[in-house]
């Protein structure tokens, strides 16, 4: 029996395993590099359930970011990262504690550069902040682009 591929994997790969626990973790994901594939697979590790939200062009603007990579295609590359099983768009600040009792988060992960800014949502769920992958980020990668634009273009 012939199958045809489908052209899009579903957005929800498999349900939430409830003896792991659900995680959210939240990021712009802009020029995504191993940094993200890590932090996933710590989350993964501890957690049956990863949902990850990617901030949306406009969010960004808002927060005084401009991403390299549009959004679309931002999400669309942490959907196909295989330790991700939801992803959503991020589009406000507010939207955390809506998601968290939306999908049943059970921890809120974040780098530890953020940590103990989200404290305040340890009434929910619990609140954890994982070491940074050292040496690697798109702001490091960003301006290693710029100066090798600008060294190449001498």
């Amino acid at each position: 029996m012939k199958t045809t591929a489908q052209p899009h994997r579903p957005q929800l790969r498999a349900a939430p395993d409830a003896r792991s626990g659900t995680a959210l973790t939240y990021g712009t994901y802009d020029l995504f590099h191993v940094g993200h594939v890590r932090l996933f697979r710590r989350i993964k590790e501890r957690y049956g359930f990863l949902v990850v939200a990617v901030s949306t062009d406009e969010f960004n603007a808002i927060k005084g970011k401009r991403s390299t990579v549009p959004f679309e295609d931002r999400i669309e590359i942490v959907r196909a990262c295989r330790y991700v099983d939801l992803a959503i768009a991020e589009s406000d600040w507010a939207q955390k504690e809506h998601d968290i009792r939306e999908y049943g988060i059970s921890a809120f992960v974040m780098g530890d550069d953020w940590s103990g800014k989200f404290d305040h949502l340890r009434s929910l769920c619990q609140v954890l902040y994982l070491p940074r992958t050292t040496g690697i980020s798109s702001t490091a990668l960003k301006a290693g682009v710029k100066v090798g634009a600008a060294v190449s273009a001498v």
